[in-house]
């Protein structure tokens, strides 16, 4: 019931509609493009394992992360609905993307008001950041999206401010061993049955009628309604998912050292910086994964990332 309703997702990435509650002085998350995985050998530091010292082998996957770009900041104010926006705050110079799509209006809300700007305008500040595809030849048409930005109004102001139409790297965000959880949009397999779909068994050989349908579709008081929780078909994968405390184990800004022999399936080699998160990841190849700073940590992981012994590089055909 955690993941109803199945439905597709409105876009090919996320949003994401709640951030942690940070006191340092940055933005609380990052995006990047899906490459693939491959597999590693960590010397494994958890204290409670029988195994702990010793090299075992883990799977993880790579993301290529392109700096982000900051198009503007959008002010918010308290209400009693909520935070509500107030204002958007748009950078002078903006990729020729941006401008060729209509969405940065650089004559509006230019940087001169920001100056402007004091603490008592706002209650919480965000940045608008938006991808650059072509750095890894991916495509032209970049992804927009907010980032919440921590620690207190004076720092939001400040760090927005600083950030304002320049670059954000992930080593910027992030550091080896943190805890992120990762948004994503998974692999979409169309209108399935419900035997695939939910995986309900086949009925046997003497029930009545279809063989891979559900075997009761509710009560026989002649109602006619059934309940939505009965396995249908519909629309399977392309939902978008969430998944929690997941361990950067590596931040790297030297592709060859992760690059495959004959490249990646469906992606080819890595070009820009990169990170390496354990075990899997939701989506396809190419499709841009959102990851921010973890809501609810898990405090049985080590707050330092594993050695990595062995990384291996062997071809995937």
């Amino acid at each position: 019931m955690q993941v109803w309703p199945r439905k597709r997702a409105a876009r090919a990435y996320p949003r994401i509609r709640g951030w942690a509650n940070s006191s340092e002085k940055k933005a609380l998350g990052f995006a990047g493009y899906k490459v693939g995985m491959t597999h590693v050998l960590i010397v494994n530091n958890v204290k409670a394992s029988r195994t702990k010292g010793e090299e075992i082998s883990a799977p993880v996957t790579i993301i290529e992360c392109p700096p982000l770009k900051v198009a503007g900041i959008k002010v918010y104010t308290n209400t009693s609905y909520g935070l509500k926006p107030k204002t958007q705050i748009n950078a002078k110079n903006v990729d020729k993307e941006l401008v060729e799509r209509k969405i940065s209006n650089p004559k509006k809300h230019n940087e001169e008001n920001l100056a402007k700007l004091t603490e008592k305008d706002f209650d919480s500040l965000s940045l608008v950041v938006y991808t650059q595809p072509k750095l890894i030849n991916l495509k032209k048409k970049p992804e927009i999206f907010e980032i919440s930005i921590g620690g207190s109004k004076e720092d939001q102001l400040s760090y927005a401010k600083e950030k304002l139409g320049k670059e954000i790297a992930v080593s910027d965000v992030f550091a080896e061993g943190n805890q992120v959880d990762i948004h994503s949009v998974t692999k979409g397999h169309g209108f399935q049955g419900p035997m695939r779909r939910f995986g309900i068994t086949k009925r046997r050989h003497k029930s009545e009628k279809s063989i891979r349908n559900p075997g009761s579709l509710g009560s026989w008081c002649g109602q006619g309604h059934y309940m939505y929780r009965i396995a249908h078909a519909g629309q399977h994968g392309y939902h978008t998912r969430t998944e929690y405390n997941k361990q950067i184990l590596k931040i790297g800004d030297k592709p060859d050292e992760v690059n495959v022999s004959g490249g990646y399936l469906h992606y080819g080699n890595v070009k820009n910086h990169f990170i390496m998160l354990r075990g899997s990841v939701g989506g396809t190849a190419k499709r841009l994964i959102r990851f921010n700073t973890a809501t609810r940590p898990n405090h049985k992981i080590t707050k330092e990332a594993p050695q990595i012994t062995f990384i291996s590089t062997g071809s995937k055909q």
